[in-house]
């Protein structure tokens, strides 16, 4: 009598991960769509010679949408969104691995491994002017607006120029590199007026100004480092004529009269002359003809 027995393979063994816990370095300039993570040091096996499902996920919040997987055969760990050190350093993925697809109503068995991913730092803004005023919610974009100061004609300063709103400065946004930053002239300074301090970013003069001409300067900002990560602001210097005297009133009080239930915008009238209009009046010794 001849008794064929078939043996049928129950599914009672789950996948396996070659490692269970990795660590990845991932720099903040990684181009999107590059491989954090290959397929073969994530890839599950299976005794039971199923076909794995994979499923990534992460625990750490506001870090979701930045890692994927190729496909839920296929575990290979991609950049999917542009990395930026300043929004979070690190996180945690977790993969899974099921030897039944989702939904499936049969007996499911699950393995996980856990991927930790540290966000390194890369040198990839150029400095930034200060005050600057940030023009995205996620502070990534800082800009800056113009220097604007003042000299008086034929006179040279020996100090440096004061400056609206403030004097020339620039940092490094990359806080954690925080490179030295030099500074220079490199536009509009055509008579060679002015100097800037490498290091300080203040502004002096080498000479008078003899033209009424104002003067918009080309200031830029470089790290020491790499040359390329650079930024210019413009720098107005205004050449006036020099104020020895200041403005003063023609009287120390001056009187007027206004009638009950006048429109707004009515002329106030001198007191005692309801005919002439009220007129207060400054000058300046400096320009006796105007």
């Amino acid at each position: 009598l001849e008794i064929l027995v078939t043996i049928l393979n129950m599914n009672d063994n789950s996948p396996v991960f070659k490692q269970a816990n990795l660590t990845e370095v991932v720099p903040e300039d990684t181009k999107v769509n590059a491989t954090i993570v290959p397929r073969v040091d994530l890839s599950a096996s299976d005794a039971d010679l199923d076909t794995i499902f994979y499923e990534l996920t992460t625990t750490v919040s506001d870090t979701d949408g930045y890692f994927a997987i190729k496909g839920v055969n296929n575990p290979e760990i991609y950049l999917q969104k542009s990395l930026d050190y300043e929004k979070f350093k690190s996180t945690t993925l977790v993969l899974y691995a099921r030897d039944r697809s989702a939904g499936s109503t049969t007996t499911t068995n699950t393995a996980t491994a856990t991927i930790n991913i540290f966000i390194e730092q890369v040198d990839t803004r150029s400095p930034w002017f200060l005050p600057c005023t940030f023009i995205s919610m996620d502070k990534s974009v800082c800009i800056s607006s113009p220097y604007t100061g003042r000299v008086n004609i034929s006179e040279m300063s020996t100090e440096p120029l004061i400056l609206e709103p403030g004097p020339i400065y620039a940092i490094d946004p990359d806080y954690t590199f925080n490179e030295k930053i030099v500074y220079s002239i490199v536009g509009g300074d055509t008579d060679k007026v002015f100097s800037v301090d490498p290091d300080t970013g203040n502004l002096t003069m080498n000479k008078a100004a003899t033209s009424p001409d104002s003067y918009l300067l080309q200031v830029m900002a470089t790290q020491v480092n790499n040359i390329k990560k650079y930024s210019v602001v413009s720098v107005e210097i205004k050449v006036i004529n020099k104020s020895d005297y200041p403005p003063y009133f023609e009287s120390r009080i001056y009187y007027g009269t206004v009638f009950v239930g006048v429109a707004p915008r009515s002329f106030v009238f001198q007191a005692g002359d309801p005919s002439s209009p009220l007129i207060i009046t400054a000058v300046d010794d400096d320009f006796p003809n105007v």
